[in-house]
């Protein structure tokens, strides 16, 4: 069997270099590393070694379908956010040059629409594309699926993911976070549509294996996709959880500041963040974790509470959101992805495939 030539789009980037890492050890993958930076990409090339090769590349430029086709490329990953203020053009490019395509965007529109606008282009190319392999709202759904599995209804959902202090972190995951702090957000609670706003509606969340933390309201995917695919009758909430109380407080100053109009656009703030956020370093730790809370009607129609817990130690939380990717293309390399045609990743994964993830990286899991 072929190897699938896999180009990943900032394939040295903060989550590309570990989605590279990963499809660099299956003999079913060929990785391209990706980006307009030819030094980066061919240093990080040589550092996986094997057939992983460089390509300097624009995802932006006309000539970007055409160079995938040149080059053989036969799936697409894309790892360029942020995602909130993109269109599909490289999606597009994918189908024009017969390429599969997955991205980690957690971007509510952009995800939420994929499938959408981009069915029939990936259905006639007979191309598979999927939108939000990530930790929203690939695992988290497929966290719910396996919580509420056999339930006769379900109530609520709640999600908190908890990144660690000194983890990596990248401009472009700040700039998609700040640019929904203060925005208005459309939240399912209380059975109806009610408006919050990014980086408030402050909670502690309880975690298994690391202290309680201070959650805010963030704007993702799951947000529109749950109510209505798992006809969640009361209430759907996803929140961040930063370790230190002073971040997670300026966060929410921040937010305030959007709301009040006295910030147009908190994003241009990702550079200065990026460069002081290590400043908080030493009152955090390398601990991250994730909890997802579900409630509703067992099989029996009995009431039902349930939650799931993973925990990441030594900064290994960012192989988290790298995970679907991975799986997803491995699936796709072995002619068992999901059909032709544009997916949400949700429910496009079990947990069970997670397994070897977190076995791999020492994160435990755990049910309560």
């Amino acid at each position: 069997m072929q190897a699938l030539k896999t180009l990943v789009l900032g394939g040295y980037g903060n989550f590309g270099a570990r989605i590279a890492r990963a499809l660099a050890q299956d003999a079913a993958v060929q990785i391209v590393v990706g980006g307009r930076d030819a030094e980066r990409a061919q240093r990080f090339a040589r550092e996986l070694g094997g057939s992983a090769q460089a390509l300097q590349i624009d995802a932006e430029h006309a000539s970007f379908a055409s160079t995938l086709r040149a080059q053989g490329i036969g799936l697409v990953i894309h790892t360029a956010g942020p995602f909130q203020a993109q269109g599909y053009a490289v999606a597009h490019a994918c189908a024009q040059a017969g390429c599969h395509y997955i991205d980690l965007a957690d971007g509510r529109r952009f995800v939420c629409d994929f499938p959408a606008a981009l069915q029939g282009t990936f259905a006639d190319a007979r191309r598979t594309a999927v939108s939000g392999a990530s930790t929203v709202p690939a695992l988290s759904s497929a966290v719910v699926e396996h919580l509420s599995a056999g339930w006769q209804a379900v109530h609520t959902i709640e999600i908190c993911i908890a990144p660690a202090q000194t983890a990596p972190r990248g401009v472009a995951t700040l700039e998609g976070v700040l640019s929904y702090c203060g925005a208005p957000i459309a939240v399912w609670q209380d059975a109806r549509w009610q408006t919050g706003h990014g980086w408030e509606e402050l909670q502690h969340i309880a975690f298994a294996h690391m202290p309680a933390r201070l959650g805010a309201l963030c704007d993702v995917p799951d947000l529109e996709l749950f109510p209505t695919h798992y006809k969640v009758q009361q209430r759907v909430m996803f929140r961040a959880a930063l370790e230190v109380p002073l971040s997670q407080k300026a966060f929410a100053w921040i937010a305030s500041a959007r709301r009040r109009g006295w910030l147009q656009r908190p994003q241009r703030l990702a550079p200065w963040l990026h460069r002081f956020a290590p400043v908080f370093d030493r009152w955090g730790s390398a601990l991250g974790g994730m909890v997802v809370h579900v409630s509703g009607l067992d099989g029996q129609g009995q009431a039902i509470e349930r939650s799931w817990h993973v925990s990441a130690d030594h900064d290994h939380g960012p192989e988290i959101p790298a995970m679907p990717a991975i799986l997803l293309a491995r699936h796709l390399a072995h002619r068992k992805g999901p059909p032709p045609g544009a997916h949400t990743a949700m429910g496009l994964l079990p947990l069970d495939a997670f397994d070897g993830e977190f076995q791999r990286w020492n994160m435990p899991t755990c049910e309560t």
